[in-house]
């Protein structure tokens, strides 16, 4: 018998079957509190992290098992830059205390993380985009991630406006829009995955890329790009990003 850890899963394989590993399980000093302990928090994985946060499990799921569905479903960035609790519930059928957990979390990482000048990350570029939003190439579900940037191009909120297959029922300029003005954001960039690995853009994309660029002007916050991600590339969509200034 062997044992694996990732951030992804955590499974115990026999030659006969595989089941999701329980932390009773699990040797002493595998055990994520443990290791934390005795290995230092570096050593451990996200999922593990998190599981230390929640403590326990739900009815239907262990911490561990929970841990790393969470992580697997919402993307490791996206998931501590969610601030709606209700959201996180619905998204991911988890209880309203993990959910809470989830969003203090991100809180306390993000205060001191703004703190720091030297800790945004610059945006100059759909290459740019697609180094930065790794975590969302292997998402089974499309997602939509708006990057509200100041004045100087750096990222001040990462938010996941909707996830699903993108129709104008769904992402409509308020919820695109409203980040930007909560933030003070001086520009836009959106970026969406294609689990399918087709780069191109379908209709709809590129008609509600061209509805924000016009509700972008109106209210004076420039959309500057929209990117598609896939696993292996990138592509912006075609569209009249400079629409403002016309």
């Amino acid at each position: 018998m062997n044992y694996s850890i990732s951030d992804t899963d955590l499974i115990f394989s026999t030659n006969e079957r595989e089941y999701v590993l329980k932390v009773k399980d699990m040797p002493d000093e595998s055990r994520p509190r443990e290791k934390l302990i005795q290995q230092g928090a570096e050593t451990l994985s996200l999922a593990e992290l998190m599981s230390i946060i929640f403590n326990t499990g739900t009815v239907k799921e262990g911490v561990l098992e929970m841990s790393g569905r969470i992580i697997r479903e919402y993307g490791e960035k996206s998931i501590l830059t969610e601030k709606s609790p209700e959201k996180l519930v619905q998204e991911l059928d988890i209880p309203i205390v993990k959910a809470c957990q989830i969003v203090a979390c991100g809180e306390l990482g993000r205060r001191v993380f703004q703190k720091n000048d030297f800790g945004f990350t610059v945006i100059r570029s759909a290459r740019d985009v697609f180094d930065y939003l790794k975590d969302m190439y292997v998402l089974p579900k499309e997602q939509l991630r708006g990057l509200y940037l100041n004045s100087h191009n750096r990222i001040i909120r990462d938010e996941v406006i909707s996830i699903g297959t993108l129709t104008s029922s769904i992402v409509h300029p308020r919820e695109v829009f409203r980040p930007a003005i909560e933030y003070g954001a001086a520009a836009v960039v959106l970026a969406h995955n294609h689990p399918s690995g087709e780069i191109e853009p379908s209709v709809a994309d590129k008609e509600i890329t061209e509805q924000l660029i016009k509700a972008g002007k109106i209210i004076g916050i420039h959309l500057l790009d929209h990117v598609i991600l896939t696993k292996n590339s990138f592509a912006s969509i075609k569209a009249n990003y400079s629409a403002m200034n016309s």
